[in-house]
């Protein structure tokens, strides 16, 4: 091995360590975390750690971390297909990487996302998305927004298929938010944001992903709620923190949000690696 690859390793190496180092001594890497421990965790205040997948490769790495669990999310239509929206995931796409994951991490927790407009049809047609990302391998299912959504959660929920809510920037809405922008910054947004937390908790959500709003917004909406709330560039007062794997090992190409930790400079390391074996 030549002295210029065994330095780009030598830079992964502290990083693969630390990803793969077994799990605390109070939970086997092989015990998939359930329901109640998400209830459990922020009774305790212990953090709950979720990180994007989807793909087998990167879910077995990730299925021998401390990782709490997973989220299929449709953001696979930008960071995997190259789509500039997370509206061109489609229930297929989302069927074939939970599949994936699922066959990869099957010691983990996975939340997959039901994609753009799958649950604002028909309540068969929603339940069809539904059962198709169940049966593909998925633990619960995400959507986004409160308003309209309630009664179609507490079928879902009733149909014994767990749930979690995301509020604040979502998405799949960017079309009608006018781009990403940070949520919640007025008193009667932030009020709205609180109300629709509530609004979801009692419609059976087990969870709550809250991205991109103040931090003191998000505290206050962690405090009033009995489920856990898991962050993205909501702050540090979240019960729990969520980023996008791409993001979090810098397989970006440059791009970053500003609210975003990384962890790695994959891409870097990886093109160094590259034209190390294209020399050779």
């Amino acid at each position: 091995m030549s002295s210029r690859l065994f330095k780009t390793w030598g830079s992964f190496k502290p990083f693969i360590v630390k990803l793969s180092r077994c799990v605390s001594s109070h939970q086997s890497k092989t015990t998939r975390m359930n329901l109640l421990d998400f209830e459990t965790k922020k009774l305790a205040n212990e953090k709950i750690t979720m990180l994007t997948c989807y793909d087998y490769t990167s879910a077995r790495i990730v299925a021998d971390t401390r990782i709490d669990c997973l989220l299929v999310g449709d953001s696979v239509a930008m960071t995997v297909h190259g789509f500039k929206h997370t509206v061109s995931a489609t229930v297929d796409m989302m069927r074939a990487h939970t599949e994936a994951v699922q066959r990869g991490a099957p010691n983990k927790f996975i939340v997959s996302d039901l994609p753009f407009l799958s649950y604002r049809q028909s309540l068969d047609s929603s339940i069809r998305a539904v059962q198709t990302l169940v049966q593909a391998g998925a633990h619960a299912v995400k959507l986004e927004g409160s308003a309209g959504n309630q009664p179609l959660i507490k079928h879902i929920v009733e149909s014994g298929v767990p749930v979690m809510g995301h509020l604040g920037l979502t998405p799949q809405a960017v079309l009608g938010l006018g781009g990403y922008r940070v949520q919640g910054k007025t008193e009667a947004a932030a009020k709205h944001l609180l109300d629709s937390a509530l609004n979801l908790q009692d419609a059976g959500c087990f969870g709550l992903v809250l991205e991109c709003i103040p931090a003191l917004v998000a505290k206050h909406i962690t405090q009033a709620l009995a489920i856990p709330t898991i962050g993205i560039g909501a702050g540090p007062y979240c019960d729990g923190q969520v980023l996008v794997w791409q993001d979090m090992l810098g397989l970006t190409n440059g791009s970053k949000l500003t609210f975003v930790k990384q962890f790695l400079d994959g891409g870097k390391l990886c093109k160094e690696s590259i034209n190390e074996y294209n020399d050779e």
